[in-house]
């Protein structure tokens, strides 16, 4: 019984192609397990009140280690499989959890986030992959939605948790939740044992025989004759003969005409992504509400709270929706609004705020001022709803979309490396940025917005709905600095002209198929 309860969870494709979102989570979990400390007065005492310079360095050390990771999947991957380094990002966060949780002094706890940071980055860039090569088209886009879905579940969770430890007395309140966040990824480690390897890496390693079988179980309820199975095999097994023929031998590849500028939209997206200010109303929320007028460390746990709540909730619609509204629509109106929501938070402050001291530092607060507390809480609200529906699941999937097969793998870990590159510089900068220009910091990532609204309108076309193929054509157009112009019909074929090739293909790769088994 136990094997066959087993087998058939292997076999579920939704639940093949969703567990291994709990590595997204991992990155997730790290970001409240700094911003739910940072008015922890036991975590304040025991590492010596670190400034704001300081306090920036211990936070940005994690997606430090993200972008070395980013870098090593390409490789990792290729090597020892898309299953196996899932398990080892786990295995590492392990590792980093513990000697965080035991850190007596800031560099031992910068080392342990640095080494949490490694199996972040791997995780962030290899489980889309590992979805995207396990799952059925039908279902694709949405599973890879879901990283971003687990992600905010990591912070939602990891933070009650600190919320829960923060009425413990001394080191304990934030030693045990940075021990607690390595259940997670034993969970994630040791689940994945239970799941199949990537048919198309299994092919790739020349053991076309167990990538059939899996393509049965996940696809064809275990009959390895079914057509579409059969079809499949075939059209995955022609796809690693074209990669290792044609495929990218080294980045400079990326720097091949009708490629670069499909890279920079990858990377750029991640970048704006990052610039877009979702660093701030994450990792230091706790500074948000403090200058708003928040000070006392019950009622900032409550209303940060609330933020994460409405990270995930928000995310649901992104993920339901998001092949029919489209890329460009939700990343024009994200920006738009995320723009609005800081520059309303930058004003209100700016207004009715003035130098303050809490806790012995400098801040930028806003004292006798209810209603204005209140409004600022409520842009803030507003700004993380309109990231978690838009832009957080929309720049994981772009780019996955964006790039021909040949240079899809390096390609993607460039972006994701963009992404920890941004991540690290600002999560260093902005606690200096508030202390020392304070509601001025806000003004600058909704200008950040206004720009990425600018360059997303005239730059990024349409891939909602198109096959890889179809996504080739558009960019052969040639439309650089108009892809508000491309209509949805370009690069599509009519639904007769698509159901006529199908059919055509489908037959052709079948009987090919059915003549090598009965020779």
């Amino acid at each position: 019984m136990g094997k066959g309860y087993s087998a058939a969870i292997a076999s579920n494709p939704y639940i093949v192609g969703s567990f291994a979102c709990i590595g997204g989570g991992l990155f997730g979990l790290d970001i409240s397990s700094m911003s739910g400390v940072l008015n922890n007065n036991a975590y304040l005492d025991y590492f010596h009140h670190p400034g704001s310079n300081a306090q920036g360095g211990i936070v940005a050390s994690m997606p430090a280690g993200s972008f070395a990771g980013a870098l090593l999947v390409t490789a990792l991957a290729d090597k020892i499989g898309r299953k196996n380094t899932v398990i080892l990002s786990g295995i590492i966060w392990v590792i980093g959890s513990i000697i965080q949780c035991a850190s007596i002094n800031r560099g031992m706890l910068v080392a342990g986030r640095v080494i949490s940071g490694i199996s972040v980055g791997i995780a962030s860039s290899v489980v889309p992959v590992y979805q995207s090569e396990i799952t059925a088209p039908s279902i694709r886009g949405r599973l890879v939605s879901l990283q971003q879905w687990a992600i905010t579940w990591g912070i939602l969770i990891q933070y009650f948790v600190q919320f829960g430890c923060s009425y413990i007395n001394g080191v304990a309140s934030f030693r045990i939740p940075w021990g607690l966040q390595m259940i997670p990824a034993i969970i994630l480690s040791v689940g994945m044992l239970l799941f199949p390897e990537s048919p198309r890496w299994l092919i790739d390693n020349g053991r076309e025989e167990e990538a059939l079988e899996i393509l049965a179980d996940l696809h064809g309820k275990g009959d390895k004759n079914n057509e579409l199975v059969l079809l499949e095999f075939e059209e995955i097994r022609a796809q690693v003969h074209f990669e290792k023929t044609e495929g990218a031998k080294s980045w400079s590849d990326l720097l091949k005409p009708g490629i670069f500028r499909r890279v920079g939209l990858g990377t750029s997206l991640q970048m704006w992504s990052q610039l877009s200010g979702m660093n701030i109303m994450m990792y230091y929320i706790i500074y948000v509400f403090q200058g708003a007028g928040i000070t006392g460390r019950r009622g900032n746990l409550i209303a940060d709270s609330v933020q994460y709540v409405l990270n995930v909730a928000l995310t649901i619609p992104a993920i339901i929706f998001i092949d029919k509204w489209g890329r460009r629509p939700m990343l024009l109106v994200g920006t738009l609004l995320m723009g609005f929501f800081l520059f309303l938070v930058g004003g209100l402050q700016g207004r009715f705020g003035d130098w303050g001291e809490i806790n012995g530092s400098r801040v930028w607060v806003i004292t006798g001022h209810g209603s204005v507390t209140r409004g600022i809480i409520v842009c803030s609200y507003l700004f993380v709803c309109s990231f978690a529906i838009t832009m957080g699941p929309v720049s994981w999937t772009y780019p996955a979309e964006l790039f021909p097969m040949r240079v899809r793998a390096k390609a993607v870990s460039l972006s994701t490396a963009t992404n920890w590159v941004f991540n690290f510089a600002l999560a260093w900068a902005v606690p200096p940025g508030l202390s020392s220009i304070a509601w001025k910091t806000y003004f600058i990532f909704g200008t950040f917005n206004f720009a990425a609204f600018i360059h997303i309108f005239f730059m990024f076309p349409e891939t909602a709905g198109r096959t890889l193929e179809e996504i080739e054509e558009v960019f052969a157009q040639g439309h650089v600095f108009s892809a508000w112009a491309i209509e949805r019909h370009v690069g599509k074929k009519t639904l007769e002209q698509a159901a006529m090739e199908r059919k055509q293909v489908d037959g052709g790769f079948i009987d090919d198929v059915k003549e090598k088994e009965s020779a």
